[in-house]
């Protein structure tokens, strides 16, 4: 599931509007509501503060407003760039200080889609995915080969922990648990111990693992 992480800002300028896009992550319709009130108070002498949102694992929850702009020619076209790029969880709002020269309905549409997408290149969006904690516990002779398939797998190890054993914690992706376990057993002739752990969402940021908890 693609979201972003941490929201950015973005801005245009056409024919002498100014085009501010703000983005950040929410979770619910009323967090939401809050962040677009919140922005509309920020630029309360703005001509227009449209906004869209997209909430849900499938996107089931989608709103979005013109803000006293033609229809159809602002809050639309954001939510179409949030939809097309697969974003959940996100809401946008771009702020228009007019300049004084009217855009047209197809300028308009093209001047709010691309003020989204400054926004969202300015965020960090990552893809989350579906995982399951696992702790592999195994003697010093067989270290080497865990860390072997694990890297041949692209697994994620998020900690290692060093006493007379060696426990390997490691966030496994849905439907891998079994290839990874049958690898490791025969690749450690059988010497290795599992626990799993909790499932969690998971995604790299910047090649570092984040670990969320489910559904957060």
């Amino acid at each position: 599931m693609k979201t972003v992480y941490q929201g950015g800002k973005g801005e245009i300028v056409e024919k002498k509007s100014r085009f501010i896009a703000t983005v950040r992550p929410v979770s619910s319709e009323e967090e939401a509501e809050r962040f677009i009130a919140e922005i509309k108070k920020k630029y309360w002498d703005a001509r227009h503060n449209c906004s869209a949102f997209v909430i849900g694992d499938n996107q089931e929850v989608t709103r979005c407003s013109d803000d006293g702009e033609p229809g159809q020619t602002a809050g639309r076209p954001m939510l179409d760039v949030l939809l097309r790029e697969g974003i959940h969880n996100t809401a946008v709002v771009v702020t228009r200080y007019f300049g004084g020269t009217l855009l047209g309905t197809g300028g308009l549409v093209r001047a709010y889609q691309k003020a989204v997408q400054e926004g969202l290149a300015n965020s960090i969006i990552i893809e989350k995915q579906q995982g399951i904690t696992l702790a592999i516990q195994t003697d010093y002779n067989g270290l080497g080969k865990i860390q072997y398939i694990l890297a041949q797998k692209n697994m994620a190890v998020t900690g290692t922990d060093y006493t007379d054993l060696v426990e390997i914690h490691v966030v496994v992706p849905k439907g891998e648990e079994q290839s990874l376990t049958e690898e490791i057993t025969e690749g450690t002739s059988a010497g290795a111990k599992f626990s799993w752990g909790n499932e969690v969402e998971f995604a790299f940021i910047e090649k570092n693992i984040k670990i969320f908890e489910k559904n957060s």
